[in-house]
């Protein structure tokens, strides 16, 4: 079974090689970048990759379909430029694709945040869908946290991936200014209404989720900051759906 890999970039210089790297056994690998200023797709074609360009951003879920459309092998493997796939995870999916037992599969994925992998808080194993057979799944339409449709039978796939979402903590909270604004759009247009009270009580229940419930407590200190940070992240969200509410 042949396997495609997807790939799409925005300045990902500081990540793409070694992603790249780390997918040597893909039989190609596509890279749909959305006007990046660095090195990007440069280091990509050298590394050997397939590289297109689109002329807009639609959002995470559509780009990832165009990417999707650009793939010509049996299988589809759909990989972020902050991630990599180990030696395990490779020869997993070398295995299953010799006699596959599903049509899609979810994979583990272990995050780093600051000095430490993250193994509580929410983090771990945070399966995600990123492994099928292609014309059997898509990817869903929204500008963010998009996830993987799919129509056939789902398994979980051994190994996992390593994944490096931020490179500090000031890239950490233009994502959650960024991200909270898509999200506070998302449930304005479905007509969400919050207020207050709500938003703090959102944040208050977000930080107690992930740093008790969760067992956040025993990552350490990064564990108390990640906590903090979702429970800003949480609060921004349903503040600017309250402005948004009022607008």
């Amino acid at each position: 079974m042949s396997l495609s890999v997807i790939i799409i970039t925005k300045n990902e210089e500081a990540h793409i090689g070694a992603c790249i790297d780390s997918l040597a056994f893909a039989d190609e690998i596509i890279v749909l970048d959305s006007g990046s200023t660095d090195a990007t797709r440069e280091i990509a074609v050298d590394k050997g990759a397939r590289v297109s360009q689109s002329a807009d951003w639609p959002g995470f879920g559509r780009q990832k379909n165009r990417a999707l459309d650009l793939a010509t092998c049996d299988w589809v493997l759909s990989v972020d430029a902050d991630e990599r796939v180990t030696p395990e995870l490779a020869d997993a999916i070398r295995k299953e694709l010799a006699a596959p037992s599903a049509d899609a599969y979810k994979i583990a994925r272990l995050s780093r945040f600051g000095e430490r992998w993250i193994r509580h808080s929410g983090w771990w194993p945070d399966h995600v869908l990123r492994l099928f057979r292609r014309g059997t799944a898509r990817f869903k339409e929204v500008p963010v946290h998009e996830s993987v449709i799919s129509d056939g039978r789902v398994a979980v796939l051994d190994g996992h991936f390593l994944h490096y979402p931020y490179a500090s903590l000031e890239h950490f909270i233009a994502k959650i200014n960024l991200y909270s604004s898509e999200a506070a759009g998302i449930m304005h247009a479905r007509g969400k209404k919050t207020t207050a009270l709500g938003a703090a009580g959102h944040a208050v229940w977000t930080f107690f989720r992930l740093y008790v419930v969760r067992r956040g407590f025993l990552d350490g200190k990064e564990g108390f900051i990640l906590a903090a940070m979702a429970a800003a992240g949480s609060f921004f969200r349903y503040t600017k759906l309250l402005y948004l509410n009022k607008s």
